[in-house]
């Protein structure tokens, strides 16, 4: 009993598993890659968004235009690590994360969750910097 305790404790402790910009495709789309366009993320990104405050907001809101340098969210004030892969190498690799700030971003941003056509076009635009 205490050995399968430890194993189930030892597996909790352990990092999320990185995973492939494919497998994100895949998890929003089981055509994978092929559904997503990164012209219609790009579109999405740039879109102005009336929030449920009344306010205007993009994703560059917070994230700013040049993705390879930190954001900073505009109501909190805290500092957003780049989008950019070619200076963050760690965006974009733990679906956990990906899901979470995804829910909360789409959110706060277009006040809604974001389709996964949504996502996936985003993925496929972000994952270019």
């Amino acid at each position: 009993m205490k050995k399968y305790l430890l194993i189930i404790l030892l597996s909790l402790s352990l990092p999320a598993q990185a995973i492939s910009i494919d497998e994100v495709y895949k998890y929003y789309n089981p055509d994978g890659e092929a559904a997503f366009d990164a012209e219609r993320g790009k579109q999405f990104w740039n879109k102005k968004h009336t929030a449920e405050d009344g306010k205007i907001r993009q994703c560059s809101t917070c994230h700013g235009d040049d993705l390879s340098k930190p954001g900073e969210h505009i109501k909190t004030k805290k500092v957003i690590d780049p989008l950019a892969q070619s200076v963050n190498p760690e965006r974009f690799t733990k679906m956990k994360k990906i899901k979470k700030w995804f829910k909360r971003n789409c959110k706060w941003t277009i006040g809604r969750e974001c389709t996964n056509q949504e996502k996936g076009d985003l993925m496929k635009y972000l994952i270019q910097f």
